[in-house]
């Protein structure tokens, strides 16, 4: 994507705005060529300075020069700030609209997606790639407007005093250009490209990292459990010292080249005197080595212009990689399920279109039945949930809910017919009553607060603060994760879907809080088809059916007497868990 599309692509965010961007352009260049003018100014003061040398008394001029120098300096900064106004309008509209049109996108697309993509990716793409949108709108392009009006009115300035001075000055910026040239093309897009991906990579895995903490905390593993955010730094840390080496070299000659003006002037005016100073020459020299500090300077802002244009393509490119996402499907003529049955047919799914995570699965849930998901880590149980909830669709195969498929299915239909209490559960920093209406937003307080009671929350209650109006995460008010978990099911009852799927909700949460947490199941299940999620076997004991699901195939199904008796996976499995459950932890010098 060249860089005049990406700007057809940012004006067509602004709307109406981008003519405050045009505008920002003009006033950007008009205030770069006012600031020349007191550059005219100061030469018209050495000229005289130099004119009535010694008898300064003579001088009639100097004052009023100075303040013209001083007045249309200040011209020049008042034109600029107006120029800037008008660029952050366009600027800030452009950012908010993105970040509209890309959250829009977000919520559209599958949850599975969403997941897979990484929070730490999408938010950094949602915040920081808009941002620079706006830095590139607001100051980079009204600055790149001031540097182009620059070199075009110091060209004049600088032939029309002395026009071999002038070439001798423009020598040193034909070599810092030619030597820029090379570090701004398509290499230096790709180490660009390569940048963003390593430091998004590092965001992800730091979010991710955040999130685990309370599993580091539980079982008392180290930072060295987390490898693969350890390995993003490291890849950072490895590329950016790689990277900083190969530019060494050339901006080491670059920051030569453009500093070097002096050298050619002082050697031009030792070759051009070599017959006699005159008070014109050394006046024109006298201005050239005022001036030209302002050529490495504009060089200097053209190049990291040059690198950010190329931050701005590889921002609009991420966000397009979020806007191209194919959201889910939405039905022309939306069915309302029947009942709460689910049939599962002929089912394949994979993630990356390689390995299948499932394959050819079929299954029969009654409404009302509770159903466990068991086998090995890796077997499907969450896929298959996860396809049931519409966080994906099948690649083959189809799931229909009360009889209609799930692609008939309106998402707000969906939505009201499908609960799922993930095994970590998410609470927003707001207070417990908002927190838990998110389920049913139009529920009153009395009822809130009796899918609280229901959910049995009541002791979470009664020792925070302000009760259900305590806000969490303010005031060192904390949750565990089990108790985080019966505010997550209270919400699920409060929004009250016939189907409810329950991911090893139990998993984080101590003795005391897993018998509330169950009891808490108990109430929620009745007269639901549940379907749970299990990797503590004793869970899955009152369950209707079971199936094993190993390899992404139902490896066996039926009860749980039935399953515990027979020769197989499950049996093999309840076996191992008993097994685990005797395990006790020794006391330090107790003997065996």
């Amino acid at each position: 994507m060249n860089q005049q599309s990406n700007l057809s692509r940012l004006m067509e965010y602004a709307g109406r705005h981008r003519y405050f961007t045009y505008a920002s352009w003009v006033l950007s260049a008009l205030s770069a060529l006012v600031a020349l003018v007191p550059f005219w100014y100061i030469w018209k003061i050495i000229r005289e300075v130099l004119e009535v040398a010694p008898d300064f008394s003579m001088a009639q001029e100097l004052t009023h020069n100075g303040w013209m120098a001083v007045l249309t300096a200040i011209l020049s900064v008042l034109i600029y700030i107006a120029g800037l106004m008008c660029s952050h309008v366009a600027a800030f509209r452009v950012a908010t609209n993105i970040r509209r049109q890309a959250m829009r996108q977000i919520v559209r697309l599958p949850l599975g997606v969403a997941e897979a993509f990484g929070s730490g990716k999408l938010r950094k793409i949602v915040n920081e790639s808009s941002a620079a949108t706006e830095t590139y709108l607001a100051h980079q392009l009204p600055d790149r407007a001031g540097a182009i009006a620059t070199p075009c009115g110091l060209l004049v300035l600088l032939f029309a005093f002395d026009w071999r001075l002038g070439l001798l000055s423009l020598i040193p910026v034909a070599l810092g250009f030619l030597i820029m040239m090379s570090m701004t093309g398509a290499k230096m897009r790709q180490k660009m490209t390569e940048y963003q991906n390593a430091l998004g990579d590092m965001s992800n895995e730091a979010v991710e990292y955040v999130r685990g903490i309370p599993v580091v905390k539980t079982f008392g593993q180290t930072i060295f459990t987390f490898k693969k955010f350890k390995d993003a730094i490291d890849r950072y840390g490895v590329w950016v010292i790689a990277y900083t080496k190969d530019l060494r070299t050339p901006m080491l000659f670059y920051t030569a080249a453009i500093n070097s003006v002096f050298v050619f002037l002082i050697a031009g005016g030792l070759l051009f005197t070599q017959g006699g100073v005159t008070n014109t020459f050394l006046l024109n020299l006298m201005f050239y080595i005022i001036i030209t500090p302002v050529i490495s300077l504009t060089l200097t802002r053209i190049m990291f212009q040059s690198e950010n244009a190329m931050i701005v393509d590889d921002a609009i490119q991420r966000i397009d990689s979020v806007l191209n996402l194919a959201p889910l499907s939405e039905p022309e003529n939306p069915a309302t399920p029947k009942d709460s049955s689910i049939a599962v047919e002929d089912v394949s799914f994979s993630y990356d279109g390689n390995k299948a995570a499932l394959r050819h699965i079929s299954l029969s849930i009654q409404p009302g039945q509770v159903v466990a998901f068991v086998g090995p880590s890796g077997g499907g149980k969450t896929t298959l949930a996860s396809l049931i909830s519409r966080f994906f669709d099948p690649q083959q195969g189809r799931i229909r809910i009360g009889g209609v498929d799930l692609r008939n299915i309106s998402k707000q239909t969906l939505m009201n017919t499908v609960s799922f209490v993930f095994q970590d559960s998410k609470l927003i920093k707001a207070s417990i009553l908002d927190n838990v209406r998110m389920g049913r937003p139009q529920a009153s307080r009395e009822e809130v607060l009796a899918a609280l009671k229901s959910a049995q929350c009541t002791d979470i209650l009664e020792k925070l603060p302000d009760g259900v109006d305590t806000v969490i995460g303010t005031k060192g008010v904390y949750l565990s994760g089990g108790e985080q978990q019966r505010l997550a099911i209270a919400r699920v009852m409060l929004k009250d879907t016939p189907i409810v799927i329950l991911d090893e909700a139990t998993a984080f949460a101590d003795p005391d809080n897993e018998s509330r947490v169950q009891a808490a199941f108990n109430e929620l299940s009745k007269g639901k088809t549940v379907l749970l999620i299990a990797h503590r076997l004793s869970t899955v004991a009152h369950a209707d059916r079971i199936f094993v699901l190993k390899d992404g195939q139902i490896a066996e199904s039926g009860s749980f007497r039935e399953l515990s008796e027979a020769t197989g996976v499950f049996s093999s499995m309840w076996k191992d868990y008993q097994t685990s459950v005797q395990w006790k932890v020794a006391k330090e010098g107790a003997t065996r």
